[in-house]
């Protein structure tokens, strides 16, 4: 059997999401550990884009700025999401070969990750990879981001403990989606996780314990993890000024 690999573990709670995705970089681009982070929440209302997003094919922007929601271009790839205190987080950064056999690619790093989740969400339904959503059956409650640079890798996953759906409400329906989806409005293509674990305290100890089985936890502080942000790294979050975005009507 192959040893587990070494993995630092870094637990936050209500951290600002651009301040996690600001980290997260400086993690993948400027060390050389393996890093498994939780957060339990934003403070902040936001939209997170993917890097080749395009707002206004994306985000209602006048709905946006009436509810005050931040929106950040995040450095990965992937859809749009809107994350608040009800959305936990997780985010794997691994150097390539840290994992026997796993081939650094999206689809195959992709494809572990369904077997890294199964043990925390199968006893409560019919849990899968669909595309590039974590589903019970044709319901999304997680969605996912990778990005693969210098022979590293990180996936990253938002998940709807809760959502609001006034927020959902500023997002468009974006022209490339999931076949799954079927052209599903949010509201009947989400779900909430709550309404299937027990307890979300519970759901996030059960994220550290399923990586407990498959690694090696090495728990370090926010203040050690944010050394990386000290280095030389390409820099790809950015926060989106939405009034440069707002159609001006017709004459």
């Amino acid at each position: 059997m192959a040893p587990r690999p070494i993995v630092k573990l870094l637990r936050l709670a209500r951290f600002p999401i651009l301040q996690q995705l600001q980290l997260e970089e400086a993690l993948l681009r400027a060390t050389k550990c393996n890093w498994f982070l939780v957060n339990d929440g934003t403070p902040r209302h936001s939209i997170v884009m993917g890097i080749s997003g395009r707002v206004n094919e994306l985000i209602n922007v006048q709905q946006a700025q009436k509810q005050q929601l931040q929106v950040i271009k995040r450095f990965t790839g992937g859809g749009t999401v809107v994350v608040d205190h009800n959305t936990v987080f997780t985010s794997l950064i691994m150097q390539e070969g840290a994992l026997q056999g796993l081939e650094c690619y999206p689809v195959p790093i992709m494809r572990w990750t369904e077997s890294f989740y199964m043990d925390v969400f199968r006893k409560h339904g019919e849990f899968k990879l669909q595309e590039h959503d974590y589903v019970f059956g044709e319901h999304k409650f997680g969605g996912n981001a990778q990005a693969i640079t210098n022979k590293r890798w990180l996936h990253h996953t938002s998940f709807l403990w809760d959502f609001d759906p006034a927020n959902m409400a500023a997002l468009q329906q974006p022209a490339k989606q999931p076949s799954y989806r079927q052209g599903r409005e949010h509201g009947s293509f989400l779900m909430r996780l709550q309404e299937r674990l027990p307890s979300r305290q519970q759901f996030v100890q059960e994220l550290q314990d399923n990586a407990d089985q498959h690694f090696e936890l090495r728990e370090v502080s926010l203040q050690e993890a944010s050394q990386a942000l000290q280095r030389q790294y390409l820099k790809n979050n950015k926060v989106i000024d939405l009034a440069a975005h707002v159609q001006q009507p017709q004459q």
